[in-house]
């Protein structure tokens, strides 16, 4: 008799018990905001109907306001887990406030009872802290702050105001960010649907953030309800339509640099027992990516968002939320010079490279809560994503060979389905304030790859006297020898065809997790445990403690933290089943070979699987609030993890593969201040400095191992390309005080530049160093000199490279070059035998970027109490037109350089 699976039993039972609480009813609302609700009386115990009641938030900028029915009752939604002052106001009484703390979805009840007086005076409580008394360190942004914040990247909005809003996040090209020291350790958790899976723009489409409300961005030690990629958790809160009695909302069009067009329409309705939170908007622009030049050509691109949120309450018990969206993507892989003018193995030109992405994104998340008493609420929520990613190669397939850059030509259709159920249950009592909870999710991987040879050098059937590859009918030319007999029914090159590979996998996640929040007098405690099950090409499971603890010194307005978390590291998703078994394909592992970072690093071919990962962190900080306007939070973290993972990458192409090092040790802190509103001006600061240190040996997945370090074969240290010395980001806000609707907004943001491993450097004889061994050669002149045959004029331009005061041109480069001699604007590269792959790598130069935007949100109005508005803003992106790097030849995303001045116009209808 078969025993029975206990995975597969309690996966069962978990499914139909939350399909038969579906079933039940369509009910509820969701689990990432809570709500207040209450009734205003006078002295004598009677409501008072039409006070004003408003909640706010002055560090995040977050605010509300509405009145009081004929009961005196008054009630806010969707408010996003966070302090609040709430304040209550009526002519003939004194104005009342209190503050509270919504952290979970149990809703909070707030009466008032009014005192008659003549002024306005707060008679109930002091005024909110500035600092959260809270072990995990996090910041929190609010439209307010959106609206407002001058966006590098309009096709990947949301990333860039992480970026720029948030502390520890260093930019990357293309919408990418690395979170802490990470790649893509990085999570969404939108309305309680957890979002494990890559959201830059070549990966997948993001939210639009017209929808976003609210953003909690946790970088200390996630909590137990938190897992899979924790290194940086975004919480995001979308917008209602609840009690939003008339039709508000924005249309807006703009037009910029680069030919870039965006028109938006967003607008929110309901009424006390339901919403409707619509938004739709369209972009396209010539500029739609970093360009791999400083010049933009061949970067088209076109984005178009639909979303939309549905609230509504049965009872004033159960209450349904559902998220619906569909996303769709198209743009062309920008070119760079090498790109143009593409010549066949007889020097026929076959044209420009043309390769282009499509993705289209789908989402439905519907979440019910049951409000179970004054002290609990339930929470079940399922949902269903799926980004299909299709890449295009050039017409004629010869036009995307470059020498030193691409050999094949590639084609992808690649699709993942991500289907999941979480359920969670708030309780609380006392001190303590408890959450359990469970999801369970399965992500369908479906790759389709095409690839052919297009690199006339790689397995030529004839060859000269010289070894050169030569037409078989010419004189001279004679059979080749090492021809591959594996590789030549693919090389397009020779009437060859595509090789076609398909991977499937189904991934299945589990987690069980439960939580505590303690208050007792000054001490915040947060206790955890996280149960995550992984079955996946490879099965895991892991036990996952998680403890903070917080002290609040409310006398100096202090707050002193430390934090622990232990969490699983599941591999990326994207192009997973090709990185573990395209070694074992005969073919593939041929054309891996290939390739200058990416061959197979078994001895024949096999499968290279993954294992998941654990790490353990520990954090440690302090917030501290001064006076009623200012406050600092700072936090030092570490990070240990086995099996750490990062991505190659195949020749230049967005078929991207994650594979696994045999750990990483990410240290380094975060900063955060807030200079809240001072007679119109605020301030947002951000910065951090994070190290990412990561070992030898490669353990899994395609091969990226760097060739050129020394000690390659131990566990030797190097800084990979997420490591930042230091980073900052400043947004300042001013408002006129006498027309707040105009306003000025600037952002100062300095980088001190990413890793750039492929820099070319010179030392031959040291111990761990990138500077490979092979370009260090002696001069004719005896002196010592670096060899530069291997980076084509191109990628010297790219790079900012000078000999002996001479600079580099798209079509004119060196051959060589001695090493004193050897500059870069563009690239810090350390002085001779100095490089050091962990101490003192090669890296992009620093740079300081400044963008603004100048607006007024009012400039005309009519109708009754100012209801239609036409506001305008014009933001300038790089106004000092920096001529800077995002990465150079990074083996991840290739040379990208920061966007060239850009400036834009937009025209706003409110309503």
């Amino acid at each position: 008799m078969k025993r029975p699976n206990p995975f597969r039993f309690f996966v069962t039972f978990l499914l139909v018990g939350m399909l038969a609480c579906f079933a039940a009813g369509a009910l509820f609302g969701q689990s990432t905001s809570g709500s207040v609700a209450g009734v205003v009386k006078d002295p004598s115990g009677a409501p008072i109907a039409n006070a004003a009641v408003s909640v706010q938030n002055i560090v995040s900028g977050y605010s509300r306001s509405t009145t009081t029915n004929g009961q005196g009752e008054y009630r806010f939604a969707n408010l996003p887990f966070n302090p609040y002052r709430v304040i209550v106001t009526n002519g003939g009484f004194n104005t009342a406030s209190r503050n509270i703390d919504v952290s979970n979805t149990v809703p909070l009840s707030l009466e008032f009872n009014l005192t008659i007086g003549t002024n306005t005076v707060v008679t109930v409580e002091a005024g909110p802290e500035l600092v959260e008394n809270d072990p995990t360190f996090h910041a929190d942004i609010d439209r307010s702050v959106i609206e407002h914040l001058p966006i590098e990247s309009p096709s990947s909005a949301l990333s860039s105001i992480i970026t720029l809003a948030s502390p520890g996040v260093a930019a990357d090209s293309n919408g990418l960010m690395h979170g802490l020291g990470d790649h893509a350790e990085n999570s969404f958790n939108i309305d309680g649907q957890p979002i494990t899976d890559q959201q830059s723009k070549v990966f997948s489409n993001q939210v639009p953030v017209a929808a976003i409300q609210s953003m909690e961005v946790i970088g200390g030690a996630p909590p137990a309800e938190f897992g899979d990629k924790t290194s940086l958790v975004v919480k995001i809160t979308t917008r209602s339509g609840q009690g939003v009695r008339e039709p508000t909302g924005d249309v807006r069009v703009s037009y910029g640099s680069f030919g870039s067009s965006f028109l938006s329409f967003d607008t929110a309705v309901g009424g006390e027992k339901w919403g409707n939170f619509l938004a739709v908007d369209g972009l396209q622009s010539g500029r739609f990516l970093d360009g791999s030049e400083f010049a933009v050509f061949h970067d088209k691109g076109n984005e178009e968002n639909f979303f939309d949120r549905v609230d509504y309450n049965f009872t004033q018990k159960d209450s349904i939320h559902f998220n619906a969206q569909y996303t769709r993507s198209w743009f062309q892989t920008p070119n760079d010079y090498e790109n143009l003018g593409v010549t066949d193995v007889n020097g026929n030109v076959v044209g420009n490279t043309d390769q282009r992405s499509k993705i289209g994104t789908i989402n439905f998340a519907p979440t019910f809560t049951h409000v179970i008493n004054e002290n609990g609420a339930f929470n079940v929520g399922a949902y269903v994503r799926r980004d299909a990613y299709n890449y295009y190669p050039s017409n004629n397939p010869l036009a995307d060979f470059a020498s030193d850059q691409q050999q094949e030509s590639v084609q992808q259709a690649r699709s993942l389905t991500n289907m999941g159920l979480h359920a969670d249950l708030a309780y609380v009592h006392g001190i303590n304030s408890f959450k359990l909870g469970a999801v369970y999710q399965q992500t369908l991987l479906r790759e389709n790859d095409s690839i052919g040879l297009v690199d006339p050098t790689i397995t030529p059937s004839c060859v000269d006297a010289n070894g050169n590859p030569i037409a078989c009918n010419i004189a001279g030319s004679t059979p080749n020898p090492n021809i591959n007999p594996v590789l030549l029914p693919y090389d397009l090159t020779q009437g060859g065809q595509y090789y076609n590979w398909q991977g499937r996998a189904d991934i299945k996640q589990l987690a069980l997790y439960g939580e505590d929040q303690i208050k007792a007098g000054n001490f915040l405690f947060n206790l955890g445990l996280r149960g995550d099950f992984y079955h996946g090409l490879t099965k895991q499971n892991q036990a996952e403690p998680r403890v903070g603890i917080s002290y609040n010194l409310k006398q100096t307005g202090t707050v002193l933290r430390v934090s622990y978390a232990r969490t699983q590291e599941t591999p990326f998703n994207e192009n997973l089943v090709l990185s573990s078994r395209g070694c074992a394909d005969l073919v593939l592992y041929n054309i891996f070979a290939t390739l200058s970072d990416g061959a197979c690093s078994t001895p024949t071919p096999q499968a290279t699987p993954f294992n998941p990962g654990f790490r353990n962190e520990f954090h440690a900080g302090f917030g501290q609030g001064i006076g009623k306007h200012f406050a600092f939070s700072g936090e030092y973290l570490w990070k240990y993890t086995h099996n750490a993972y990062d991505f190659s990458v195949l020749g230049t192409t967005p078929i991207t593969f994650p594979i696994e090092w045999h750990n990483s040790k990410i240290p380094g802190y975060a900063l955060t201040a807030t200079l809240t509103d001072v007679h119109g001006v605020s301030v947002r600061f951000n910065a951090s400095s994070v190290a990412a240190r990561f070992f030898n040996p490669q353990l899994g997945g395609v091969g990226a191992t760097p060739v050129s370090t020394n000690n390659a074969s131990g566990y030797t240290p190097f800084r990979i390309d997420h490591d930042q010395r230091f980073n900052q980001t400043t947004h300042i806000e001013y408002h006129l005080p006498f027309h707040k609707s105009l306003w000025y907004g600037f952002n100062w943001r300095f980088d001190s530049g990413l890793v750039a491993g492929a820099a070319p450097c010179y030392n031959p004889n040291g111990a761990n160093t990138d500077c490979d061994p092979a370009t260090a050669i002696t001069l004719p002149s005896g002196q010592p000199g670096i060899d530069l045959s291997g980076l084509s004029a191109d990628q010297q331009f790219q790079a900012g490279l000078t000999c002996d005061g001479v600079a580099a041109t798209p079509y004119s480069g060196f051959q060589q070059c001695d090493v004193n001699g050897l500059k870069s604007n563009l690239l810090h590269i350390p002085a001779p035998n100095t490089e050091d792959a962990d101490k003192n790598p090669s890296r992009i130069a620093p740079r300081n970027v400044f963008d603004m935007a100048l607006g007024d949100d009012n400039i005309v109005h009519f109708g009754n109490h100012e209801r239609y508005r036409i506001g305008a803003t014009l933001t300038a992106i790089n106004i000092a037109n920096k001529y800077a790097l995002y990465n150079f030849l990074s083996t991840f995303s290739g040379t990208h350089y920061l966007t060239p001045r850009t400036v834009t116009g937009e025209i706003a209808f409110h309503f």
